[in-house]
């Protein structure tokens, strides 16, 4: 019989393995051509994995959770609550250790942290143990697509329109438009990203989008078109001939559709959003795996 998981709070000397169990986790749902292949860029997404459980620790640490067995961290969840709306950011369970009710456990104590929020919000895997357990909590489903490839760069438009950002200066902008399309602003958030070394562009008065070598990482907008201009700038901003994603398209952002097709992006079924209470319209809306 398998010892049972304790599962307790995160702390500062668990976020190295936590980040490692989170990252091997959902390193199956990561397709080949975006996965790294050098040892720098393998250090840098080591990095990066750490960086976000780290985030999360500091802005939400009544939501960050571990499971542990034998004293070895086996498990992670990492909720995060902004303007009163919670979103699950990581969630995974060691590989071969999954059907074993480890991630009940954990998925149960990042729910606690829900309790009483207005609105809640997972973006789920395509994992079908983790689509029937958010299923089950009473969340509701936007099925959703994604788009990856390397885009025919012919095709894109003169006259963009964006600019570089600054989450200082732009964050009167920044937050209204979070709050436009999900009823939250990304506050602190969006400084995590630029701290990683990702780009943040900005359409004045219009929105914002987060740009990771040419991947829309975030991206919110009042409107489809300053939408469209903000997606043709992030695909712009990537190199050459190397492929880049876009993930989490729900209904309502067609928009994000007609670009990735136009740009000679393929698309494929991505997992779903599940959705709780007051959660915005979700359009023109793009949503963050990390922080929704």
């Amino acid at each position: 019989m398998s010892p049972l998981p304790a599962v307790r709070l995160l702390q500062p000397a668990d976020v190295p393995a936590a980040a490692a169990v989170g990252g091997a986790s959902l390193s199956d749902q990561i397709p080949v051509a975006l996965q790294p292949t050098t040892p720098a860029e393998r250090a840098h997404l080591v990095r990066r994995q750490q960086a976000r459980v780290s985030h999360l620790l500091a802005t939400d640490p009544e939501g960050s959770w571990v499971a542990e067995v034998d004293g070895e961290i086996v498990g992670v969840a990492l909720a995060l609550v902004r303007d009163d709306i919670w979103g699950l950011s990581l969630f995974g369970v060691r590989p071969g250790l999954q059907g074993q009710g480890i991630g009940r456990l954990l998925l149960a104590a990042a729910l606690g942290y829900a309790a009483g929020r207005r609105g809640a919000l997972i973006l789920s895997s395509t994992d079908p143990r983790a689509m029937r357990s958010y299923a089950r909590a009473g969340f509701a489903v936007k099925p959703a697509l994604a788009a990856a490839g390397a885009i025919n760069r012919a095709r894109l438009p003169a006259g963009l329109r964006t600019r570089a950002g600054d989450v200082e200066a732009d964050r009167e902008l920044l937050d209204a438009v979070s709050r436009h399309v999900r009823t939250a602003a990304h506050g602190r958030d969006l400084g995590a990203f630029v701290a990683a070394g990702d780009r943040l562009l900005v359409l004045d008065g219009r929105g914002f989008a987060v740009s990771r070598r040419g991947s829309p990482i975030l991206l919110a907008a009042f409107d489809d078109e300053a939408a469209t201009d903000l997606l043709w700038s992030c695909l712009a901003d990537g190199a050459p001939g190397a492929p880049v994603h876009l993930d989490y398209v729900t209904q309502g952002n067609d928009w994000a559709v007609a670009v990735a097709l136009e740009a000679g992006l393929s698309l494929s079924p991505d997992g779903p959003v599940f959705v709780r209470g007051e959660t915005g319209p979700f359009a023109p809306y793009l949503p963050s795996g990390a922080y929704l």
